[in-house]
């Protein structure tokens, strides 16, 4: 129906923005990565799209590629998974999270996510491992510790493309607390 918009960045929300294309304001519910990616109030932007018709409303989602529309897409399509779970799971989560946690088959990787337990996570890697078309070599596990330092660094207000290179400056042979390794994270972001 709709797959694409361009315009201009009229408003940001938390979870929503609207974008103005010619003379009408189209108000897009976004995961995260957007938000972080928008460059200014009256800019113009690119949103790959996906348009849900419920009974009582019509929502738009917005993405910024289409890979990230389509993982959406696959992720709404597992049962109990809905919109709001969706950009949740895409907010919390990288895509690169989410194949190696799917690939290694790690559920306590996807459950840093509010709305998310044990058996979703489960269900979520059962109904995406046929799915995505995952190289095994080369994807190294998803560990909690690095779940749980991305989730307290997001609610830090760091965006998750912050967060990732926070997560690569870390040292291999850190050490395994939680505590040591958001003091590296947050002296990343000092020096960066």
């Amino acid at each position: 129906m709709i797959a694409s918009i361009q315009g201009l960045v009229q408003h940001i929300d938390e979870g929503s923005i609207v974008v103005e294309i010619g003379g009408i304001g189209l108000r897009l519910k976004v995961p995260t990565s957007v938000l972080d990616a928008i460059p200014a109030l009256g800019r113009t932007i690119l949103l790959y799209t996906r348009l849900i018709v419920r009974e009582d409303s019509l929502n738009l989602y917005g993405f910024i590629s289409p890979e990230q529309r389509d993982l959406f897409n696959t992720l709404i399509n597992i049962s109990g998974i809905g919109p709001q779970l969706g950009l949740a799971i895409l907010s919390y989560i990288s895509p690169e999270i989410l194949q190696s946690a799917v690939a290694n088959k790690q559920p306590e990787a996807l459950t840093i996510v509010p709305g998310i337990g044990q058996k979703t996570a489960e269900k979520i890697i059962f109904f995406l491992k046929d799915r995505f078309k995952i190289p095994m070599e080369g994807l190294k596990p998803a560990s909690v510790r690095d779940n749980e330092l991305s989730a307290v660094l997001t609610s830090l207000g760091y965006s998750m493309v912050e967060v990732q290179a926070a997560l690569k400056s870390i040292p291999a042979d850190s050490p395994e607390s939680i505590e040591e390794r958001l003091r590296l994270a947050l002296q990343y972001f000092s020096q960066a």
